[in-house]
């Protein structure tokens, strides 16, 4: 049985059904990083710094204060498309399986509403993880990766380099850190502007699959009774002296550089800009080629991400 009925989705219908579902909520605070939606274009973040020294003694009148400081930082959104293609018969096993895993679906009288619920489902996770991986490894001089849509976080990082505090690791060296010795040599190398920021709750270390194995090898190690429970339990969150360790699973593609790497940053620091209004083509399609005999997807959206201060970034990574 083939799936033949074409649906498109645009404008508000794409971010509502596709984008939000991916990253609000849960979702992006295991992606850890910030998300813009359809904001103005060009698209632009304004940070602005806190105010020093506002107390003054008493006296009528106004004395004056400091003005907070200003920095814009431009995201360069680019369009990209993400598309697939299933044989007619993979794809509707590949949609029954999703209808069959739900319970509150009657098996006996599949409805319109159930296949493209099951279709967009689908779909939606196939963009979030494309969208997902960009954000890190994406190159436009396909220098990191051979993902050229848009520059994810470690293009910019890597055009950074001069202003942001890292110790680069060399895959020659057969010295290599430990993962709680990069953990450790992030604080300790921070910035006083970073380090400040630990009391507003949002700073992350953002490591590899690497680093994050490794941790969790070296705490089972430690041969504690809370060590123990933890190894025969789990661990459903990784922390180190109270800030969150979140592993960016990057195994599964090609890199030529950061494959090892623990970075600390506050999270507003790293932000990802999605934009599915401002181009009347933004769309989402899927449709039934009968000369291929195959179900075809294709999202076209704008997406770009950002590195927004360079004082806040400490990090560990692989040579470049």
């Amino acid at each position: 049985m083939t799936i033949e009925n074409t649906k498109t989705y645009r404008g508000e219908e794409v971010e509502k059904i596709f984008f939000r579902p991916s990253f609000c909520g849960t979702d992006v605070n295991q992606l850890g990083v910030r998300v813009l939606y359809n904001m103005p274009m060009p698209t632009t973040v304004q940070v602005w710094s806190r105010p020093k020294n506002v107390l003054q003694e008493f006296e009528s009148g106004w004395s004056g204060g400091t003005n907070g400081e200003k920095m814009q930082k431009t995201i360069d959104m680019r369009r990209v498309k993400a598309e697939s293609k299933f044989s007619s018969e993979d794809y509707a096993s590949l949609v029954y399986e999703k209808i069959v895993g739900n319970t509150a679906v009657n098996q006996g009288d599949l409805t319109g509403t159930a296949l493209e619920q099951a279709e967009t489902e689908l779909f939606r996770l196939a963009i979030a993880e494309s969208v997902r991986s960009t954000l890190w490894i994406g190159d436009t001089k396909g220098e990191i990766s051979d993902n050229t849509t848009f520059d994810g976080l470690f293009r910019h990082i890597a055009d950074m380099r001069d202003d942001i505090t890292a110790v680069v690791i060399s895959t020659s060296d057969t010295n290599q850190p430990k993962a709680i010795d990069m953990l450790k040599g992030c604080w300790d190398q921070a910035t006083p502007e970073l380090k400040a920021l630990r009391s507003e709750g949002q700073l992350a270390y953002f490591v590899s699959s690497d680093v994050c194995n490794g941790y969790i090898e070296q705490l089972d190690d430690w041969g504690t009774d809370a060590a123990y429970i933890d190894m025969v339990n789990g661990r459903q969150q990784l922390f180190y002296r109270g800030i969150p360790v979140i592993e960016v699973p990057l195994s599964g593609y090609n890199t030529s550089s950061f494959t090892n790497f623990c970075m600390l940053t506050d999270r507003r620091n790293l932000v990802l800009a999605l934009n599915t209004a401002d181009m009347p083509e933004n769309e989402v399609r899927m449709w039934y080629n009968p000369d291929e005999m195959e179900n075809r997807q294709r999202a076209v959206f704008l997406a770009g991400a950002q590195v927004l201060d360079p004082l806040l970034v400490s990090i560990y990574y692989t040579n470049y």
